[in-house]
């Protein structure tokens, strides 16, 4: 008999943050997504420690979601981080980084977590209101007219990742192919609500990132049908290829049977009379002069052989993921029952083509208008072509998210710093009655300032890896980067060239400071409207909406985790 055990009461912890186990995990969690950030940021491995892969990675998305992680303020934390990054799929170190400096800048504060919350909304609200205005000085309007911007966006997303392991050839290249793909999926002709396309990644490992391509349509790969043999593909009277999508298995084993009890009659095999169904699913193919036929799932030997005997060309096994892009590209919906075909569930292709890359076959759909394409992504190594695969992904989903909101903002660090100092300016000229109406002193709104201020411009010191000194400009709050070990110099115009983003050049007395967080008005002129150099010459840009989006979630949740009073944890 088993010893019952009387319950545990539950665990209260009482002002979490002044816990030295917290304060050590959130610093050493910092450091970690710190370490991690932008171009020269370190990689991390993670494993499970029992076996299995590991992973080689900077990224939000894969640190994130292998990290092991208990305790309860960085869960709230991280989770926050990663439904960002299932939203917008970029700035999820951004979002981390900063998030995790709020909370060490506010709490340090002898101001209570009340009136550091009201304060801090206030000055985040100042901060949107600046970033969607048209006289913000970091934003950096899209146009999709020319590709040049669009050129730097996808670039500038590309070489963030250090694991990808590209040079500049391989960037350049995989910057056309993702400007290609993204334009293969914006449809033609937009009535009312246009709808954008899919670009389907196909895995070639162990080839030269150049031997990338991209191809509209989809590619399906069969590696039964033989390349040497010429593919002759039953067309329609209007010379389309008819084809139909099966959800639904057809490999006549009884897997489509719900729960229940089936009914046999005596000396009826049921093996015998599921063949005979989707043999006469076979001639009705036939006899609606469908060309190719394509089933997620197993489908019987007999019936591709029937189909095949008429001039069917039948796939199978295609999986879940290929469903969807295989309906836009078809224009029909996959058909999830073999007992009835209707004549509206069929699509139609403009052609079929057999296509082979590296030592793999493909199937190539190609339809009348496609917004679905196929890009071959190739990569050395299998821990490079996992990292960039996710880049790409990033990059698509970024470009989409720009077409709703045609802007960008400045990278390498200069949107923050910008920030920071026209928040200190704005912050010192503020009325008494803004004061009045937080209920707040106005040092108390200094300080927190300082603090919000500081958090900004400590994501940008998070790009520094390699010791270098960090300044800004006092005209435009620019980010800008001395290389380590650079001699003593009168000027710093002697020692920098370009701001962290590329935009601003060192022709002009900038008056530099040094940037360690400390308080002090930035007197802002406000950045150029139109780029003292060309936006060619590789320019540093953010994705506006994915920027955006992090530091409201960033602030929203140091705010939360601020305002724990207790953790209560069950100990049973």
């Amino acid at each position: 008999m088993s010893r019952l055990e009387a319950k545990k009461p539950p665990l209260f912890i009482s002002e979490p943050l002044t816990r030295d186990a917290v304060s050590q995990s959130l610093s050493l969690l910092s450091g970690i997504l710190k370490s991690s950030y932008g171009p020269a940021g370190r990689l991390k491995q993670l494993h499970n420690g029992v076996g299995g892969c590991v992973c080689t990675t900077s990224q939000s998305s894969a640190l994130l979601g292998l990290l092991s992680i208990s305790q309860p303020v960085l869960c709230v934390l991280t989770a926050s981080v990663r439904n960002h990054v299932s939203r917008f799929s970029d700035c999820g170190l951004f979002t981390a980084i900063l998030c995790c400096g709020f909370i060490e800048n506010f709490r340090s504060l002898n101001v209570a977590p009340f009136t550091v919350i009201k304060i801090s909304k206030h000055l985040l609200s100042l901060c949107m209101d600046h970033l969607k205005s048209e006289a913000c000085g970091c934003r950096v309007p899209v146009d999709f007219s020319s590709v040049e911007t669009l050129v730097c966006l996808v670039r500038s997303i590309l070489t963030s990742k250090p694991a990808c392991m590209l040079n500049k050839t391989e960037v350049d290249h995989l910057t056309s192919l993702v400007l290609k793909a993204f334009i293969f999926t914006v449809p033609c002709h937009v009535e009312t609500n246009g709808v954008l396309g899919k670009c389907v990644i196909i895995p070639v490992k162990g080839r030269r990132v150049v031997d990338s391509t991209v191809l509209p349509g989809l590619l399906i790969e069969t590696p039964e049908i033989q390349l040497g043999k010429p593919l002759a593909v039953k067309r329609t009277g209007s010379n389309m290829i008819k084809t139909a999508l099966f959800s639904v298995s057809m490999s006549g084993d009884g897997s489509n049977a719900e729960e229940g009890t089936i009914a046999v009659h005596h000396g009826v095999s049921l093996e015998v009379s599921e063949l005979n169904q989707l043999l006469n699913v076979g001639k009705q193919l036939v006899k609606d002069e469908v060309g190719l036929v394509v089933c997620q799932k197993v489908m019987h030997p007999s019936l591709k052989q029937h189909l095949k005997e008429n001039g069917i060309i039948a796939v199978d096994r295609a999986g879940l993921s290929l469903m969807e892009p295989l309906a836009r590209v078809a224009g029909s919906q996959p058909i999830a029952s073999i007992h009835s075909l209707s004549p509206g569930c069929y699509g139609s292709l403009k052609d079929l083509c057999l296509e082979s890359f590296a030592s793999k076959h493909f199937l190539h759909l190609i339809p009348e208008d496609t917004v679905i394409c196929s890009m071959i992504l190739c990569n050395r190594s299998e821990t490079a072509w996992d990292e960039l695969k996710r880049v790409c992904e990033t990059a698509e989903h970024v470009l989409q998210l720009t077409v709703k909101e045609p802007l960008a903002l400045l990278g390498g660090g200069c949107t923050e710093t910008h920030l920071a100092s026209y928040i200190r300016h704005k912050s010192s000229s503020l009325p008494a009655s803004t004061f009045r109406d937080l209920g707040c002193s106005q040092t108390q709104y200094q300080l927190v300032a300082d603090g919000f201020c500081r958090s900004l411009e400590s994501v940008a010191r998070s790009l520094s890896h390699e010791g270098e000194e960090i300044l800004t400009d006092m005209v435009y709050g620019h980010c800008w980067f001395v290389p380590s070990g650079s001699p003593c110099v009168s000027k710093w115009s002697d020692l920098v060239s370009k701001c962290g983003c590329g935009v601003n050049g060192n022709t002009e007395d900038l008056s530099w400071r040094f940037l360690q967080g400390q308080s002090g008005s930035s007197v802002i002129k406000g950045c150029p409207k139109e780029p003292s150099v060309k936006v060619a010459d590789l320019m540093t840009l953010d994705c506006f909406a994915a920027k955006c989006s992090g530091l409201q979630v960033a602030l929203e949740t140091a705010n939360l985790i601020l305002d724990l009073s207790y953790i209560i944890e069950d100990q049973n």
